[in-house]
């Protein structure tokens, strides 16, 4: 018997890392929200990998600090180890990685929505999405539940029509062997949207005192203090290692041997897998010619014995997977806690969505996650604080608000989706991102963070806090415009770091810019009036080391801007567009993109088709104008 359960503004199905971001973006910009999820226990569970971040993913993460969300903050709190990757490489690769306590997580995840106040959490299943007219209207759940509202987003994740799989064995569940959502996925085909079927994987996880740790290689956290987030100062001391080993040819011949069992070769797993994430059998199979392959042992949490053994991806059955075990270094006599295994589930095809992240299809009704066929908690949490910001837009009546790829990871991770869409689970790399010197992890805050105020998830505090940084940012390089030194007074310095000594007063900035002058050099020779913090410091020095490689990247994003004023109306009729190719013809029409920008990202549509179609769009607007 259905009933009417409630009535909000927005309501998000699903409480993985997307749902999590889009329901606490609602909330706090106003919105009366629910979250409605299968298990409240499993609120930011972490069905994969602990940890947060890494190329691209951590770059993800403080962006979603800098608009005003949770994910950085939530990470700040309950990490066992922090380091920063690539350090040897330019700042645009320079990427913070957490790992984490995973229980905490989802713990202190939980915790900080149920006080949120305009947050309501309940448990249920939701079956189907009301739509009248072609707007999404609410959902029900399996008891005859009906929520209502102005908005709804769908964030479930690998719950769609999950099906687990280890060897020979298969059973429909979600991750984690939690229950799966069943009816969802036809209630979305039932209302216009297509599905696709994907497939993602999991390690098994081991019990420490098993593991012989003399045999493995220490990966220590970093000494030096740093967090994700603007707003995090308290460091946790005692980080907890990771440890490195590796497999071996007796691993190797275990698979190849059983490689008749393997789900992903005997054609029992239908989904397509990732492309950046393979299994370990995959690895074998495409990379035979290469000995070995890392495996890292990661602790779940302070309070666990599990250890989750990274790089070791598999869909296995059961007692080869412990062979596989037991045939690495360190793990000889280990023992198996929880097995790994493989997950089939549907995704919606992303080509069918706005850039807001709203579907064509069906109005007021967003989808984010792993749902629109990503891979990765960073990834999921990015779509969902834009999906949530945009759903309470559309409630209050504003404008969408839509990064483009100049702006950050987060822009280049949607305008990929919905432009180009993804046959396989999508990863968001660094090097997807061809404006990458801009859309540095260090410089998150001075790109996004004047958004998050804007649309109020950026309290007055923290703005001000964050204006005082970009001003003393300012003031620091004038000075160092202005400050002259003498030959005399810096030329042992410059001997000892093996610069060029010089014959003339020369400007900091100057001396800064040289490839062997770091701002603790500069520091030595002129200290600044006041002290400045290390984030301060580290911009100064970027800006000016970097000034030219970043200017040329602001005249491409110039270009790029002006291709994206050029909208292409909603009306256009792509049939009376003479000149155009078929294949570009095609596609135009079903993706439908909203500017010339879009247009020209779309594969099969060619620099040629785009210029036909600004003719095209000349004439147009020529004849509207005529008209009105």
């Amino acid at each position: 018997m259905s009933y009417i359960a409630g009535n909000y503004d927005v309501i998000v199905v699903g409480a993985g890392h997307a749902g999590c971001e889009a329901a606490l973006a609602a909330a706090r910009m106003g919105c009366e929200t629910l979250m409605i999820t299968i298990n409240l226990d499993m609120v930011a569970f972490m069905p994969c990998n602990p940890s947060i971040g890494g190329p691209a993913k951590g770059h993800v993460v403080r962006e979603i600090d800098a608009l005003g969300g949770e994910m950085g903050r939530n990470i700040d709190r309950t990490y066992i180890q922090m380091r920063m990757l690539n350090t040897g490489k330019g700042p645009a690769v320079h990427a913070l990685r957490a790992q984490a306590d995973k229980f905490l997580y989802q713990h202190t995840m939980k915790q900080t929505m149920e006080n949120e106040p305009k947050l309501t959490l309940r448990q249920g299943l939701v079956e189907e999405l009301i739509v009248e007219d072609g707007v999404c209207k609410g959902v029900i759940s399996k008891t005859g539940a009906q929520y209502l509202a102005k908005a709804v987003v769908v964030t479930t994740g690998t719950y769609l029509r999950g099906k687990i799989i280890m060897g020979e064995l298969m059973y429909e569940s979600g991750p984690n062997n939690q229950q799966p959502a069943v009816k969802l996925s036809h209630s979305l085909r039932e209302h216009g949207l297509e599905l696709v079927r994907f497939k993602t994987g999991t390690p098994p996880r081991v019990h420490k005192d098993s593991i012989d740790f003399d045999q493995t290689v220490i990966q220590p956290g970093d000494e030096k203090v740093r967090f994700f987030s603007f707003d995090s100062t308290e460091e946790i001391p005692d980080q907890l290692p990771c440890w490195l080993t590796y497999t071996t040819e007796q691993t190797h011949q275990i698979i190849t041997d059983n490689l008749h069992r393997a789900p992903m070769f005997s054609g029992a797993i239908e989904g397509t897998g990732p492309r950046y994430c393979p299994s370990i059998e995959d690895k074998i199979v495409r990379f035979n010619d290469k000995p070995k392959h890392q495996i890292f042992l990661e602790p779940e949490g302070r309070n666990t014995s599990e250890y989750y053994v990274q790089g070791l991806s598999t869909s296995m059955p059961e007692d080869v997977q412990l062979s596989i075990l037991r045939s690495i270094p360190g793990l000889e006599k280990v023992e198996m806690m929880r097995t790994g295994y493989a997950i089939e589930y549907d995704a919606v095809v992303p080509t069918q969505l706005k850039p807001s992240l709203e579907t064509k299809a069906v109005a007021g009704l967003f989808t984010a996650g792993q749902i629109n066929g990503t891979s990765g908690y960073e990834e999921a949490a990015g779509q969902g604080i834009m999906a949530g910001i945009n759903a309470a837009r559309k409630v209050q009546g504003e404008e969408a608000i839509v990064l483009d790829r100049s702006e950050g990871y987060i822009g280049v991770l949607i305008d990929d989706l919905v432009t180009k869409g993804t046959n396989e689970p999508y990863r968001l790399l660094t090097s997807r991102a061809e404006y990458r010197l801009l859309l540095r992890h260090d410089n998150a805050d001075q790109r996004l963070t004047p958004i998050g105020y804007k649309i109020g998830l950026i309290p007055e505090a923290r703005h001000q806090r964050f204006l005082e940084k970009v001003r003393l940012i300012e003031e620091e390089v004038e000075r160092l415009k202005s400050v002259k030194v003498k030959p005399a007074d810096i030329q042992e310095l410059l001997i000892s770091i093996g610069s060029a000594e010089v014959n003339n007063a020369i400007d900091l900035l100057s001396l800064l810019r040289r490839p062997e002058v770091a701002y603790a050099h500069i520091h030595q020779m002129s200290p600044a009036p006041i002290e400045l913090s290390d984030e301060v410091t580290e911009q100064v020095e970027i800006q000016i080391k970097y000034a030219g490689y970043i200017d040329k990247q602001l005249i491409q994003v110039e270009r790029l801007r002006k291709m994206e004023k050029k909208k292409i109306p909603d009306d256009i009729n792509y049939e009376e567009v003479y000149g155009i190719a078929t294949e570009a013809k095609q596609k135009l029409m079903k993706i439908r993109p909203l500017s010339i920008g879009q247009a020209s990202r779309m594969s099969g549509v060619t620099p040629a088709d785009i210029s036909v179609l600004l003719v095209h769009l000349e004439h147009y607007n020529r004849v509207l104008a005529a008209r009105g």
